[in-house]
């Protein structure tokens, strides 16, 4: 059997161009991107096994709640990630819609991480479903890239039951290329020899840094393809696009792409926002949120063995009008409350009355780690706090979010 890829084989592993990859194409192959299919809705599956096969959304369930993740059952219908969930409803009626969990995406996450640094110390992170690996240093441990690729896939269905799909390539463009079009639950190897074969047939949305501006730009000129870009004078690519875009775009095209994988970019920032159902008018309804979103960034932060100085206030108004207001500490934190305590302040500042409010964030940036000798902890003056939080957030890692919660955040009770 063919597809426009090249020859499937078992277990929907593709070889871009054909079969067998040649020796000296498989020495120079060395980047996979790593993509669990359907990541949310995967992980939800586990968690309750009658919801396989059928077609699930996660994301928002309110009026204004947005697809994050739509199983393949759900795409036949024509639904799709960053949807508006009402839309995706009316396209698949029978689809079960359910809040996202990320406690459970996050502890799944971490244990994918831990497959593939079994692997290889050389792990990009880009987000909680998708990596970049740099195998090429541990051929001689686990063999070559195509076989570490099956390696990962085997071992992250086998212990996890996530199905994973990997790209194979010489770079990091082709390997992301390759991993979206090996889905889902696929292996696309794309041997260098062939790289332009499999690239250039393409559509120039393909390439990283062509949005619909560019795209627009390029229809103009009647370049449609790779193909076509690569053919065009890197002179009339700049000019059209200017220097930087255009040059990019060249070099792209002839898939020359000499950035190496990042194991760790620091996270330069941590934060919780929140998009209301119905706009808030109500201040002490609003200062609850802004609670709630402390406490999820407090959780955050020391998950991620962080802390930082500079908490900053997000507020989106009715009509779209989007203010932030921050305040830098002199010593970093990781804790709630006091993340919380100048959150409510730069609140309090604004006075906002019955203003009506769409959405409302809180972030803490200026990040450092959480055991520098300056972190500013709990406290002689609340000796057992930093165990109680330690615990709570042990109940919410293994029960999820909604496990616990701070008696402040409950609605008041409707009087008789």
């Amino acid at each position: 059997m063919h597809d426009e890829r090249g020859p499937v084989r078992p277990s929907g592993e593709v070889v871009a161009g054909g079969a067998p990859v040649p020796a000296a194409d498989l020495e120079a192959l060395g980047i996979l991107h790593a993509d669990l299919d359907s990541f949310y809705a995967s992980v939800e599956v586990l968690k309750d096994p009658v919801l396989a096969g059928r077609p699930l959304l996660v994301g928002g369930i309110g009026p204004r709640g947005v697809v994050t993740s739509a199983s393949y059952e759900a795409r036949a219908y024509g639904c799709r990630n960053a949807m508006p969930m009402a839309r995706a409803r009316s396209l698949c009626p029978q689809a079960v819609a359910l809040p996202p969990d990320f406690a459970a995406y996050r502890r799944y996450s971490r244990q994918v991480s831990r497959i593939f640094h079994d692997v290889t110390p050389l792990v990009e992170p880009l987000s909680l479903d998708e990596a970049f690996l740099d195998v090429a240093g541990v051929r001689r441990l686990f063999g070559d890239a195509v076989s570490i690729a099956r390696l990962l896939r085997a071992r992250v269905a086998g212990e996890l039951g996530l199905p994973l799909t990997v790209g194979v390539a010489a770079s990091k463009f082709l390997a992301k290329l390759a991993s979206t079009r090996g889905k889902p639950d696929g292996l696309l190897v794309v041997p260098p020899s062939r790289s332009l074969d499999f690239l250039h047939p393409l559509p120039v949305a393909a390439l990283w840094g062509a949005g619909q501006a560019t795209i627009a730009v390029l229809a103009r000129y009647g370049l449609r393809t790779v193909g076509e870009v690569a053919r065009t004078p890197r002179a009339t690519l700049e000019a059209a696009l200017g220097a930087a875009a255009g040059a990019q775009l060249h070099e792209l095209a002839w898939a020359r792409d000499p950035r190496p994988v990042e194991p760790y970019e620091a996270a330069k920032s941590i934060g919780s926002e929140e998009t209301f159902a119905h706009d808030i008018d109500d201040p002490e309804a609003l200062a609850r949120e802004v609670l709630r979103c402390a406490t999820r960034v407090g959780r955050r932060l020391r998950e991620s063995g962080l802390a930082g100085r500079t908490v900053t206030l997000k507020l989106r108004y009715a009509d779209f009008k989007t203010i932030t207001r921050a305040r830098t500490l002199p010593d970093p934190t990781d804790v709630d409350a006091e993340i919380h305590r100048v959150a409510a302040e730069l609140l309090r500042r604004l006075r906002l009355g019955r203003v009506p409010v769409r959405l409302v964030g809180v972030t803490v940036s200026n990040l450092s780690d959480a055991t520098a000798p300056t972190q500013l902890r709990f406290g002689p003056e609340r000796p057992g706090w930093e165990a109680a939080v330690r615990a709570a957030d042990a109940v919410r890692a293994r029960f999820g979010d909604g496990a616990l919660d701070l008696a402040s955040l409950a609605e008041a009770p409707d009087e008789a």
